[in-house]
């Protein structure tokens, strides 16, 4: 099937755009521009012009204002930041899709500093602004992108510890990539950590301050990399552009790691998630750990054909907020249903009860439940059962007990 297979990088102050089989790399900044008095936006250097010239009204940080669903009076008109990121990815899309004339995206992985509810809930919206299908767009983390940009180079570069510091005018964030292969299944895991305190990028604008962002570069870094075998550490985001001003930072990593400068870590990454998704098998049949994934499986014990059977609700790996379930049940002598919660990383399952001692009490088998299933982020799980009675006899009273549970 045709069309483009886009990775896009989405922040607060830049969006960065790459396709598939394409080798350009496609950046904005993420603000929008309205020319006074008529129905036109525009992005990119044409915004800049406008703005220049006096007759443009923009608006920035889109992400944080569409996260926050903030308002916005733009040349009197009241505008959601919702509305504000949906006219601009369209305009970011047909820029590209114009510069490789094609109409359709095929899929598009969109990768975020971090994902919540609110701001997924709101780029589902923009999906539905775009016209591409759920099944075609998804939704992925920094961590994740990381991930999938390590695994698409030579194994020797991952074949021990990968970290990689992404300065930008966010701060400074490091992620480290471990792999660990076992008998069944490979796991390959992410994590991060972001730097205790502001880094001002403007240090870098003075000989004074760029010895001090070099230290606090080098203080950082020391206690992360210590004691473990790195095959390759990564430098990313705007601060890393230039790296000589980071000499003393430099000459520490050097120290027998392969050092590798990448300005498009997350959205190359982004790309080829986005086209792993249309590759069967997957090329990367591995457990993936980081965030925006569970790190902990949840099943149940059911009859099945008169035999006690597990069922799996969600497993390690999982995207959580793609984990939708929705399953019925016929209780048989049970007042609770009863979750396992297990770590990828313990052998030991964690019950949790849900009472069901609110719902009617009926005979025996004469009670249909609904369960369904869904995650307000990677720690916590959200269970709903609403009693759907059993036909005429015995009426559904449609009571919902609601809990939420930790992982």
């Amino acid at each position: 099937m045709d069309g483009l297979i886009v990775g896009l990088d989405l922040c607060d102050t830049y969006t960065q755009v790459s396709c598939m089989g394409k080798d350009r790399v496609w950046s904005f900044a993420t603000q929008i521009c309205k020319k006074k008095q008529e129905n036109r936006w525009m992005i990119g250097a044409e915004a800049y012009e406008l703005l220049l010239s006096g007759e443009g009204i923009s608006a920035d940080k889109l992400l944080s204002m569409a996260r926050r669903e903030r308002t916005v009076v733009i040349d009197g008109e009241n505008i959601k930041g919702r509305e504000l990121l949906q006219k601009f990815l369209k305009l970011v899309l047909a820029q590209v899709q114009k510069e490789y004339a094609s109409s359709r995206i095929q899929q598009l992985v969109i990768t975020l500093p971090g994902i919540d509810t609110q701001i997924m809930d709101r780029l589902l919206y923009c999906a539905d602004y775009l016209g591409i299908s759920r099944g075609r767009f998804h939704v992925i983390s920094h961590g994740e992108s990381f991930l999938y940009y390590v695994l698409n180079q030579k194994k020797e570069v991952w074949s021990s510890y990968v970290g990689l510091f992404d300065l930008s005018r966010q701060g400074l964030r490091y992620y480290e990539m471990k792999v660990q292969k076992g008998i069944r299944q490979t796991t390959v895991i992410s994590d991060y950590e972001n730097f205790d305190g502001p880094f001002d990028l403007n240090l870098l604008e003075t000989e004074t301050g760029i010895r001090k962002a070099d230290r606090m570069l080098c203080s950082f870094a020391e206690g992360l990399l210590a004691k473990k075998l790195f095959s390759a550490v990564l430098l990313t985001g705007i601060g890393f552009e230039k790296q000589e001003w980071a000499e003393d930072f430099m000459t520490m990593l050097c120290r027998r790691r392969k050092i590798y400068g990448e300005s498009n870590v997350f959205v190359k990454g982004a790309a080829y998630r986005a086209q792993d998704y249309v590759t069967i098998p997957s090329e990367f049949p591995y457990v993936m750990i980081c965030e925006g994934r569970l790190k902990a499986s949840v099943s149940m014990e059911v009859m099945h054909k008169e035999k006690l059977t597990p069922l799996v609700i969600a497993a390690p790996g999982d995207n959580w907020y793609e984990v939708r379930t929705t399953l019925e049940f016929i209780l048989d002598n049970q007042k609770e249903l009863v979750f396992y919660i297990q770590h990828l990383d313990s052998r030991k399952k964690n019950e949790v009860v849900i009472s069901l001692e609110e719902f009617p009490s009926r005979p025996n088998r004469t009670t249909r439940i609904q369960m369904r299933v869904a995650f307000l982020d990677e720690r916590t799980m959200v269970v709903m059962v609403q009693d759907k009675g059993f036909g005429e006899l015995f009426p559904a009273s449609n009571a919902v007990i609601r809990k939420e549970i930790s992982l």
